[in-house]
């Protein structure tokens, strides 16, 4: 879900491309933010004629679409390409299966042959995947949006199924919503005060420079996005596994990290989207109890490489449910000095453990990540078996 859309004159705005999707009768929309989407999103989350309730996953979004279609709604689902190679179990086994109708809207990443590295192959078998399932799908263009909308809505009904639009890059317009603005909460989100709230005062760049700079020769993985390249730009270690993909993974590599190598400290830096996106790890680390696991999420409460829409750990405290999950040691944390503190002492102690850190949704200039995928594998490995 990294790096914004191409941005093209005379693309169709989110503020109409909402509007065709409200006329054809879609009115309750969920689903994982991409950039391409950004400002559609916005659009929704404003509208007083739609819901739209951010997914914590693409299959769970599949999921809640059926449960509002069987309950009388209008469903549609927003997700990247990617997402969609998420969902497919859950479109086979669960939408096809029992005949439920759902627009699907999937921005194509890798459209062409260009994107980021880890939207190429997806970008290639997109719509072959698509046909294998037999779900009906265009192509949108700005000079045919409305049309392909109105024909998306008739098909879902017309069929009982789910369809799909495809979505390329510069067909809509993004870039609209002001860098660092985080949008309303979304409607049926609201906020519950179960621990006392954090005042986020530093930024993620600022966590990250104070962090890095006291570790020694322990693993880190990433979590993908700019947590990573803010990350690298601080110090680029070859001990840091920098994932370009995969969101949610890092607590589930880490994890397998630790377990490898019982001798060594092993961090996890993670985010609040992908931590939600694989809250099952969380149990699963409670479980086996990596002694020397330290999960550090920087939670910013939004997806920040997509467009800053809210994350629900707006609504819940992470550090919560990994304390019920079985870590053995959970804090939260606003300010440098005391993040360095409580990993410092972490990594010198049983855990597993898991620190919040509380940070504002502020995001450096930072560049990419310059090395290819096989160089981050080979130069992590030699890294964890010589550490």
């Amino acid at each position: 879900m990294t790096g914004p859309a191409p941005r093209a004159e005379g693309a169709v705005s989110g503020a109409r491309f909402a509007g065709f999707l409200l006329e054809a009768g879609f009115d309750l929309f969920t689903g994982v933010p991409c950039s391409m989407i950004e400002d559609l999103i916005v659009e929704l989350e404003s509208s007083p004629h739609a819901s739209y309730l951010p997914a914590v996953r693409e299959d769970a979004a599949v999921g809640l679409a059926g449960g509002a279609w069987l309950g009388g709604r209008r469903p549609a689902v927003l997700l990247q390409n990617s997402g969609l190679g998420t969902s497919l179990n859950a479109l086979a086994s669960f939408s096809l299966m029992y005949g439920l109708p759902a627009l699907l809207l999937v921005t194509w990443r890798g459209h062409e042959g260009r994107d980021a590295p880890e939207h190429l192959l997806t970008g290639e078998i997109t719509p072959h995947l698509l046909e294998l399932l037999d779900l009906p799908y265009r192509v949108l263009s700005r000079e045919s949006a409305a049309a392909d909308v109105a024909w998306a809505a008739g098909e879902t009904e017309a069929r009982l199924a789910p369809v799909a639009l495809l979505l390329p890059p510069g067909v809509l317009a993004t870039g609209e919503v002001a860098a660092g603005e985080a949008p309303p909460s979304a409607p049926g989100v609201a906020a519950r005060a179960t621990r006392p709230p954090l005042t986020p005062s530093l930024s993620r760049l600022a966590a990250l420079r104070a962090v890095v700079k006291d570790l020694d020769r322990e693993p880190v993985v990433h979590a993908n996005g700019y947590i990573c390249r803010e990350s690298f730009s601080v110090a680029d270690r070859p001990q840091n596994f920098y994932m370009i993909g995969s969101m949610g993974l890092a607590s589930s590599i880490g994890l397998g990290v630790a377990l490898a190598r019982p001798d060594l400290p092993t961090l996890v830096f993670d985010g609040d989207g992908n931590v939600l996106m694989n809250l099952g790890t969380l149990a699963q680390v409670g479980a086996v109890a990596p002694p020397n696991l330290v999960h550090v999420v920087f939670d910013n409460s939004v997806y920040g490489s997509t467009g800053n829409q809210r994350s629900l750990s707006a609504s819940v405290r992470l550090d919560a449910l990994a304390e019920a999950a079985g870590y053995r040691r959970v804090a939260a944390v606003t300010d440098a000095d005391a993040l360095v503190e409580t990993v410092r002492a972490m990594r010198r102690s049983d855990g597993p453990h898991f620190v919040l850190v509380k940070v504002t949704t502020e995001e450096a200039s930072v560049p990419r990540i310059p090395h290819t995928p096989p160089e981050i594998r080979d130069r992590f490995r030699a890294g964890v078996r010589t550490a």
